[in-house]
């Protein structure tokens, strides 16, 4: 029986490895590109209680080196601690357009409704594109344009990316380079961009989308009470024939830092039920899959003999392997490979908390607000 635990074991990191995307590749990434400058973009950027990333955050949009018609519409989601006053305090713009969120009606989620008010902008209207961005994401002076180019060049109705996450506290170079490993196994970038595969995924940091595309699917109104967002919008898209891509950034980070390991947890806890359907019994398949991939290997490494020790360390090393260009891209030691299975646990705790506080009408809470999940 524990050998067979460590064949089942090893056969999954042997199929993860050489047949789930190469997710652990941990690419592509977007490259540079020249746009015509003939598309007008209108970027919308949600903000509640941004206080301490904002200027930065609409700063580095304001300074693009895009050549076409450009400007932003900041939606402030009734921030208690000044986001807008800042935001406007910024050296006079013309582009900059600020909106006053209303207050949330029922059945809607806050980001979703800040962007539907975003996109009834004029401006945003009459846009092309609209670039989706977070209030905590610094870019880079050529990002907006490498954005686009990547759109008009592949055709495209969705270009999004995971920006590169603050991973500088302690907390952070622990936990932070699993969750985008995880992620990337979730969403294999490559299956993600395949028009003949339903998989669809987007990271909310950076998403430039489509107006044709986002009218098509009736604006986010049709994904209005999701917490995971920019997923739930890809998946709208693609399933009405629109063409995806999903990468990692070079040109947008996230300024937002978690210095303690429990901001991490809740950060996870919000929607990590959430992305099993709330569903029980997908619960406890991934308690046994998670148990299978990361538990398993380290427990026949240290404490089986024979030919389950073996599998079992072989299992290990290959989940330290497929971990390594994730933490390349965070300039980490190689040494955390061994340690992903401490971590996984971690991640599932969050998880189990995650379904514990949806069972007790206390699910998807974020900055000051709680959403009663299905």
């Amino acid at each position: 029986m524990i050998v067979l635990l460590a064949v089942l074991s090893l056969a999954a990191w042997v199929y993860l490895i050489g047949f789930h995307g190469m997710f652990w590749r941990s690419s592509p990434e977007l490259g540079g590109g020249a746009p015509t400058g003939t598309a007008k973009v209108v970027a919308i950027v949600p903000a509640r209680d941004e206080a301490a990333h904002i200027q930065r955050s609409i700063g580095s949009l304001l300074a693009q080196d895009y050549p076409g018609e450009f400007s932003v519409v900041l939606v402030d989601d009734n921030s208690s601690d000044g986001t807008a006053a800042i935001a406007a305090s910024l050296n006079p713009d013309p582009r900059l357009n600020i909106v006053a969120g209303q207050p949330l009606p029922p059945g809607w989620s806050g980001k979703l409704w800040a962007v539907h008010q975003g996109l009834a902008h004029p401006r945003a209207q009459a846009a092309d594109y609209l670039p989706l961005t977070d209030a905590d994401i610094e870019h880079t002076r050529d990002h907006l344009s490498s954005l686009v180019a990547k759109a008009e060049s592949t055709h495209l109705e969705l270009v999004s990316e995971m920006v590169r996450l603050h991973c500088e506290t302690p907390a952070e170079r622990v936990l932070i380079p699993a969750f985008v490993f995880f992620f990337q196994m979730l969403y294999p970038f490559a299956w993600v961009a395949d028009p003949g595969r339903k998989l669809a995924a987007a990271a909310g940091g950076t998403i430039l989308a489509a107006r044709a595309a986002m009218e098509r699917i009736g604006g986010v109104s049709c994904i209005r009470g999701e917490l995971i967002d920019d997923c739930a919008l890809a998946c709208a898209i693609k399933s009405t024939g629109g063409r995806i891509w999903l990468g990692h950034s070079i040109s947008a980070r996230s300024i937002r830092v978690y210095r303690r390991s429990i901001e991490i947890w809740n950060m996870i806890a919000r929607t990590a039920y959430v992305q099993l359907g709330c569903s029980p019994l997908l619960l406890l398949g991934c308690l046994a899959g998670m148990g299978l991939l990361y538990c398993a290997p380290p427990l026949l490494g240290l404490c089986a003999h024979g030919l389950a020790r073996l599998l079992g360390l072989l299992a290990w090393a290959a989940m330290g392997l497929a971990f390594q260009p994730t933490l390349r891209r965070y300039r980490l030691t190689p040494v955390w490979g061994a340690a992903l299975p401490l971590v996984a646990l971690f991640y599932l705790g969050a998880t189990l908390i995650s379904a514990l506080r949806h069972h007790a009408g206390r699910g998807g809470g974020w900055k000051n607000r709680v959403y009663r999940t299905p």
